[in-house]
């Protein structure tokens, strides 16, 4: 049996969505599974894709998925979801306030696999309202960097034309599906550009270079991939910068709405 889902943009209001349905990549006739943007595919029953990178030279990383698979929702951790603050119906939960994760720091897909079974994902910035929380919250603790859910498409399926220049338009939100706006532009809806305008580049070309810059892959080869939050780490105030995934960080959960409703229609007698 072969099966395709093909990404597709659409869009919304200020912000382009990948559909639900779409959010995944391909199960072909040999059974290999590629995930696209990170949420479940449901075929008579949900199945865990395995995260593997079909990035060919020169963007080669570090980052190890081989075999590791997207958690699928635990329905006592999602009814008993942990709540540190809300917003638009939203809960979110930082690993820091929490006794099993104080102090814990996970590469980026351990965070995605963490905040899936309690129905979450890693937040997703996709308002300025939203961004403006989590920075206030990274600020008031103090905290030096966070995982958000922003993902690099750099995948198999990832060479279609809307998505080049891939470093400017090929990002989104692994959380929601949501793609993002250009690196190179404020989002529309915004009044200021999330991206830093500076980073590790910057020392060595003499002038600012902005975010994502891929940075780590003149290093050591690793495609900076993830996309985090830093407080301040290069003298920029409280910024998006882009990432390798292998990269530990502490994380903040965001509840989603695809992984609540299907645990809510797999347990219709349950309070979620």
């Amino acid at each position: 049996m072969v099966l395709v889902y093909k990404p597709l943009v659409m869009y919304r209001g200020n912000s382009s969505s990948f559909t639900h349905a779409h959010a995944t990549a391909c199960l072909n006739i040999e059974g290999e599974m590629l995930k696209f943007l990170g949420i479940s595919l449901a075929v008579g029953a949900a199945l865990s894709i395995p995260m593997e990178l079909t990035t060919t030279k020169p963007e080669e990383t570090t980052e190890d998925t081989s075999g590791r698979l997207l958690s699928l929702p635990d329905p006592e951790k999602c009814a008993q979801r942990p709540n540190d603050f809300e917003l638009g119906g939203h809960k979110y939960w930082f690993s820091g306030k929490h006794e099993n994760y104080t102090d814990h720091k996970v590469d980026w897909l351990d965070g995605r696999n963490i905040c899936r079974e309690y129905c979450m994902d890693l937040v997703s910035l996709e308002t300025p309202t939203e961004e403006e929380m989590i920075r206030e919250f990274l600020k008031t603790n103090d905290l030096p960097y966070i995982w958000t859910s922003g993902r690099l498409c750099n995948f198999k399926g990832c060479d279609r034309e809307d998505l080049q220049p891939i470093w400017v338009n090929g990002w989104f939100w692994s959380g929601s599906g949501v793609k993002m706006a250009p690196t190179n532009s404020t989002p529309p809806g915004w009044s200021y550009q999330p991206w830093s305008y500076t980073g590790h580049k910057t020392q060595f070309e003499g002038k600012n270079v902005s975010q994502p810059d891929n940075a780590e892959f003149d290093i050591n080869g690793s495609v900076e991939a993830c996309m985090g939050m830093l407080n301040d780490i290069y003298s920029d105030g409280i910024k998006w910068h882009d990432i390798a995934c292998y990269h530990t960080k502490p994380f903040i959960c965001e509840d989603s709405d695809q992984l609540l409703e299907f645990i809510r229609s797999s347990n219709p007698d349950q309070e979620f």
